[in-house]
């Protein structure tokens, strides 16, 4: 097994995770289109929705994710109303498929179909491309009211299309600059990317005007992007799984490039077996809950947003934000402590991504399933809370961690696939 292997396979080992590395702390993401995901995310075919996590059927989601399919299948007019919309679903009249199936991630449920515009990021530094949909409290919480499929309809009918005006007129932003200060100001950019969500929107205003966004248009997208905290999470994202991608399928590589859960599994893909999920039953959040919801309403976790946490952000920069707190529970202590512990299951830390809490030194990358097999230290995750049921929106955020049964399942795959058993 792992731990005792070959000096020549070890040797292997150590390069290819130095690889794997070296291509997630290198990437240069950088926003370039805004469009509907029928015209850029490959593979989305209609009547398909897709969604978070590993692959999941219709009858085994979460309430919360059920609620959200049914959202988009009315959102894209193929029902009417809620009952329609299930029946549909359940007579497998819509195909559903994971995200990461398709070089895109969501989050919560996650759900991307034809019409709902993505933001489109490439990785400059290596040519492959990600793409993930706008963050919002209500619809991919599996809320399917009219209020939340209205949300949705502005953002694909106002908000993306003067966005995407805007990103189209100056060529593409680079995030990695956003990112960088962003961490440095108290972001973690899983559940708190206050400051990128501000510089971002900062960046944005001018060159919609230049590129002759109508009047009313403006408005109401600089009225939506300067009161929207949670705006970059989105691109935070993209820009994770952009970085995570360009690591895929490097022979003996131990390093994770996805964690991604649907209520229902968390799963983890790993680099040196591409394409495999090893999954377990998705666990509960250990969090704080909003007013009139308790432990007993909320659902198990759910996400694409932990690829944050694959390239180093998120949970691992816990450290370095202890605004969060307020919000998934904790000590500023414990949250350095976090921080700290990531470095013990990791590659290397970042060289441009730092914590000034924690001297300046970079974000812990490189999740290695030998070191966490071996140190029984599992990644830490800070992440919203959704009901158990659908129809409702955000009720909670909190601290979990993956199930452990996830990496030794991949280090037994590894051992098998290498020739270590």
């Amino acid at each position: 097994m792992i731990g005792v292997e070959p000096i020549d396979i070890k040797g292997k080992i150590q390069a290819a995770n130095a690889e794997a590395f070296n291509r997630i702390v290198s990437a240069d993401p950088a926003l370039v289109d805004i469009r509907p995901a029928g015209e850029v995310v490959p593979g989305l075919e209609d009547r398909m929705v897709l969604h978070s996590g590993p692959p999941v059927e219709w009858r085994n989601m979460s309430g919360a994710q059920k609620g959200a399919v049914i959202a988009m299948t009315i959102f894209e007019d193929w029902a009417d109303d809620i009952p329609s919309a299930e029946e549909l679903l359940s007579s497998g009249g819509i195909k559903l498929e994971p995200n990461h199936h398709h070089y895109a991630v969501g989050p919560m449920a996650g759900t991307i179909s034809k019409s709902l515009p993505v933001y489109v990021v490439e990785n400059r530094a290596y040519g492959n491309w990600a793409y993930c949909r706008l963050v919002e409290d209500q619809q991919q919480f599996g809320n399917y009211h009219t209020e939340a499929i209205d949300g949705l309809r502005m953002w694909r009918d106002v908000w993306a299309p003067s966005l995407g005006q805007g990103v189209r007129h100056m060529d593409g932003l680079s995030l990695k600059p956003i990112i960088a200060k962003a961490l440095q100001m108290g972001d973690e950019l899983h559940n708190r990317p206050n400051a990128a969500s501000a510089i971002f929107a900062g960046a944005m205003g001018v060159p919609m005007i230049e590129a002759g966004v109508a009047t009313a248009d403006l408005t109401s997208t600089l009225s939506y992007i300067s009161g929207h905290d949670l705006l970059f999470l989105g691109l935070a994202m993209a820009s994770a799984k952009s970085a995570a991608d360009s690591a895929r399928g490097i022979e003996y590589s131990t390093v994770v490039t996805a964690m991604a859960r649907n209520g229902y599994e968390f799963g983890i893909n790993v680099s040196g077996l591409d394409g495999d999920w090893f999954t377990a039953p998705a666990p509960a959040i250990d969090g704080l809950y909003l007013p009139g919801y308790g432990e007993g309403d909320g659902g198990f976790d759910m996400g694409d947003s932990a690829i944050t946490e694959t390239v180093g952000w998120g949970g691992f920069a816990l450290g370095g934000a202890p605004g969060i707190l307020s919000l998934v529970g904790g000590t500023p202590e414990e949250a350095l402590n976090y921080s700290r512990e990531m470095r013990e299951i990791t590659t290397g830390l970042s060289p441009d991504y730092s914590i000034p809490a924690l001297g300046f030194e970079g974000t812990a990358v490189g999740i290695d399933i030998r070191k966490v097999a071996a140190s029984g230290t599992l990644p830490i995750i800070d992440t919203a809370i959704a009901h158990k049921n659908p129809g409702h929106s955000i009720i909670g955020a909190g601290l979990v961690r993956p199930p452990m049964v996830c990496f030794h399942n991949a280090l037994r795959a590894f051992a098998a696939k290498y020739g270590l058993e």
